[in-house]
């Protein structure tokens, strides 16, 4: 299956749009007790479909539990070298961290292994045409150290980071509450 068939079948079992959203002015991020309906920004619309495309690859839900494994995955594959997506996962690991730590860290250990699918440079038509078989092996690198003392280290390094970017917009609130 191709990948564009592939996110096609992905959207449908979600109930999103067509284009994941692509297209649209706002997204919704959801929580257990409510949903926050965020703007669509141009970085983000840029990037969702890579972001749905690792749902894909690891076969995880939209939950957060899924999103845990994504936020870890997309950390470890060094995508926080792409601002401002990349301190969205940031603050979605710091979240997810508090939530799923275990979820956090498989996807943590998962994204050591490939090269971020942002990072392989294939512009959305290259990439739609991959089969997710042929994508799968395109991410995959030859060689890596399993996690051992250091990158154990480097996993908690970026948790420390995740959860302090998470925590910053919270610990704002007091001082807008002054004015």
């Amino acid at each position: 299956m191709i990948i564009a068939d592939a996110l096609q079948q992905f959207y449908k079992e979600n109930n999103f749009a067509k284009d994941g959203g692509e297209s649209e002015g706002t997204f919704n991020l959801k929580f257990k007790l409510f949903t926050l309906k965020l703007p669509n920004s141009q970085f983000r619309k840029e990037v969702v479909h890579i972001h749905d495309i690792q749902h894909i690859l690891y076969n995880c839900d939209t939950t957060w539990k899924g999103e845990a494994f994504i936020a870890g995955w997309e950390i470890s594959t060094n995508l926080w070298k792409h601002f401002p997506i990349g301190f969205m996962s940031l603050w979605a690991m710091g979240f997810s961290l508090l939530n799923y730590p275990k979820e956090v860290y498989k996807g943590y250990k998962a994204g050591r292994k490939v090269t971020g699918i942002i990072d392989l440079q294939l512009n959305k038509q290259q990439l739609l045409a991959l089969s997710v078989k042929e994508l799968k092996e395109k991410i995959q690198k030859k060689n890596t150290a399993k996690m051992g003392v250091i990158q154990f280290t480097g996993f908690i390094f970026w948790a420390f980071i995740s959860i302090i970017v998470f925590l910053f917009p919270i610990s704002l609130t007091p001082l807008l509450l002054l004015f």
